[in-house]
């Protein structure tokens, strides 16, 4: 089943959440994942979306928002923290490949956001390059508890919003592409035990669509 790359943020959008909307309500249609699909795109891409998400292992975008082969430009990493690598990466898909929507995809029970709360807490933080991911997720904590913000929920949306921003302010590429209206950027939070994706935040879009339970 293959689909038009979609031409507008907001038809992205749409697009994005109604395969996850399938995927919870447990009637996926697994569109663009068979052989015509597969030698159809083999000499380029144009995937309809960036999907910037944490690297959990229960995060695989393809499922969750039942796409396809060259449907998605998914960019990883734990607690979705952003360095220059991945900001490149992002600036491609949107630049090159013309992707015209910028997920960020957070999630609740984040080892990543639990290891900043647990360092702030007792003032130890973990060894080697984890250390590093801790320590950009740590003012996202910080900013949602003086905010008054302190539940596990409420940091997690703050993270991901402070990402969203992020974003948009180390790169010039995604702030003129959303002032043009040819792009949007949009948080989401992942909820695991019942695999909705919720609204959290969002740049260069309107009130978005329902986005599940």
């Amino acid at each position: 089943m293959t689909e038009i790359h979609a031409p507008t943020p907001r038809d992205a959008f749409e697009l994005l959440m109604a395969g996850n909307q399938r995927f919870v309500s447990g009637t996926p249609e697994h569109p663009n994942q068979d052989a015509t699909r597969r030698t159809e795109i083999a000499p380029s891409q144009q995937p309809f979306a960036v999907l910037f998400g944490c690297s959990d292992s229960r995060l695989a975008a393809e499922i969750i928002f039942d796409r396809g082969l060259g449907d998605l430009f998914v960019v990883r990493t734990a607690g979705h923290v952003a360095g220059t690598e991945v900001l490149g990466s992002i600036e491609f898909g949107v630049s090159v490949l013309n992707a015209p929507l910028v997920v960020v995809l957070g999630h609740d029970s984040c080892g990543a956001v639990a290891a900043a709360c647990s360092a702030l807490k007792d003032g130890q933080t973990p060894g080697g390059f984890v250390r590093d991911v801790v320590e950009r997720v740590t003012p996202s904590v910080l900013a949602a508890r003086a905010a008054g913000r302190d539940t596990a929920e409420e940091i997690l949306a703050e993270h991901i919003e402070h990402t969203v921003d992020l974003l948009l302010e180390r790169s010039r590429v995604l702030t003129e592409r959303v002032a043009a209206g040819r792009l949007g950027v949009v948080g989401l939070s992942y909820r695991l035990a019942d695999g909705s994706a919720q609204f959290v935040a969002a740049r260069g879009l309107d009130t978005p669509v329902s986005t599940g339970c």
